[in-house]
């Protein structure tokens, strides 16, 4: 049977590698940790081989159909199709051609898989902008540093400071790379010598939150938005996950485990993630209510939320504009939820550890950077049944009153750890 994009993104890893067959010799290879790898099994000069094809989704079902008629048609002429991609994969190496273009994309294909599509898509974006019409045809190994500083004043002439230094660092990332492919020898990095030289980023304004005491008016609001049912329910699973809006507007409901059991639980895909990194979130009371809310909804499509005025995904703007119809244009958007969120689960005490997990921040600290998805999971299951219950002792509250917060389990994090 012909694989489709929904069976491909609900296929979760097993205790041992298994394949989906789409046929042909193309099939996916699903790994313990759920990393799914195309691959084509073919038989050339009466031997059986393997080539792989990438990584899905950044090589997508219709991309990966095409390698292999490509492949076919490289077979029909007595052609090995794998060491075709061999030769290709060398190329670079052993070409004349060693621009800083040519390089910088031999490092962007290299480095992909390990980030979220939307990211990737963004670094390669920037290099075609600024650095491939500007350095692209010279020879990385003859790159100055007077021409990568002038090429970031440009970028920096525009107003664009916090750009021009993530700019540097792809370009450093490229010199590195450069040096470990034996493209260029051993040398100083040119780019560390412009650290110095790019102007000071501006100080980054606050995204736009409400005091605590007027959490209880803007909860109330919320419950009697007059506008789409789906983008009242979008609002609150943001509140009550703490997940980031573009995270929630691409919900899927294969994601959705365990619901109607005593631990339901949100698994979102590293590709969906800024990290790049499963994130499990497990799921209050409130949040399974939700979704049944939803279902009736939108249950027939994937998507747990999709725009009523076109197919698709919910557009990035409705729930910042759904705020702004409330009255709370410039004072909240929909980011501001997580600070509120961090405001008082660290103000009550909770493993500060665990709350930066459930916002699924990086760990500057590498080692720390590569803890589990599932960690802190009892710890965070119980905070954010603990949050839920807590918002709506708030959002009963009348004006005038005092909040009274609800008790808190002490010492949650080392009941949990044993």
């Amino acid at each position: 049977m012909a694989l489709t994009d929904t069976f491909l993104r609900a296929a979760k890893g097993r205790e041992k590698p298994w394949k989906l067959a789409d046929g042909g010799g193309l099939f996916i290879l699903v790994q313990p940790d759920g990393k799914r790898y195309w691959r084509l099994s073919y038989r050339f000069a009466g031997k059986q081989k393997t080539m792989a094809l990438g990584v899905y989704p950044l090589v997508t079902l219709s991309a990966a159909r095409k390698a292999r008629d490509a492949a076919k048609l490289q077979l029909a002429e007595n052609i090995d199709p794998g060491e075709v991609r061999k030769l290709e994969k060398m190329a670079l190496t052993h070409a004349a051609d060693r621009s800083i273009e040519a390089v910088g994309r031999m490092w962007h294909e290299n480095k992909k898989a390990s980030l979220a599509p939307r990211y990737a898509g963004q670094i390669m974006d920037r290099l075609e902008a600024d650095v491939f019409p500007v350095i692209g045809k010279r020879l990385i190994a003859d790159i100055t540093v007077p021409e990568l500083l002038q090429m970031l004043r440009k970028i920096e002439a525009r107003g664009s400071l916090v750009m021009a230094k993530r700019v540097r660092e792809h370009v450093s990332q490229i010199f590195r790379f450069a040096v470990s492919e034996g493209i260029i020898p051993k040398a100083e990095n040119p780019c560390d010598h412009l650290l110095g030289s790019l102007k000071p980023s501006p100080k980054v304004k606050p995204r736009g939150r409400v005091h605590l005491n007027e959490l209880p008016e803007l909860l109330r609001a919320i419950d009697g938005y007059d506008g789409e049912a789906t983008t009242r329910l979008a609002l609150k699973l943001v509140i009550l996950t703490l997940t980031r809006t573009t995270e929630v507007r691409g919900a899927l409901w294969a994601e959705f485990e365990g619901l109607d059991t005593a631990e339901p639980l949100w698994r979102i895909p590293k590709e969906r993630m800024k990290m790049a990194r499963e994130h499990l979130i497990p799921l209050p009371k409130q949040a399974v209510a939700i979704l049944d809310e939803l279902r009736p909804l939108t249950g027939c499509s994937p998507l747990l939320f999709t725009s009523p005025a076109r197919e698709g995904i919910m557009s990035n703007n409705t729930m910042l504009f759904a705020l702004y119809r409330m009255g709370y244009h410039s004072r909240m958007t929909t980011h501001g939820f997580r600070g509120i969120g961090s405001t008082i689960l660290n103000e009550r005490g909770f493993d500060s550890d665990a709350i930066e997990r459930q916002l699924a921040h990086d760990d500057d600290d590498k080692i720390r950077g590569a803890y589990n998805s599932a960690e802190y999971l009892p710890e965070r299951r119980a905070m954010l049944q603990w949050y839920a219950d807590h918002l709506d002792v708030v959002k009963a509250a009348t004006p005038g009153d005092k909040v009274v917060s609800l008790p808190v389990i002490k010492k949650l994090s080392k009941a949990f750890r044993g």
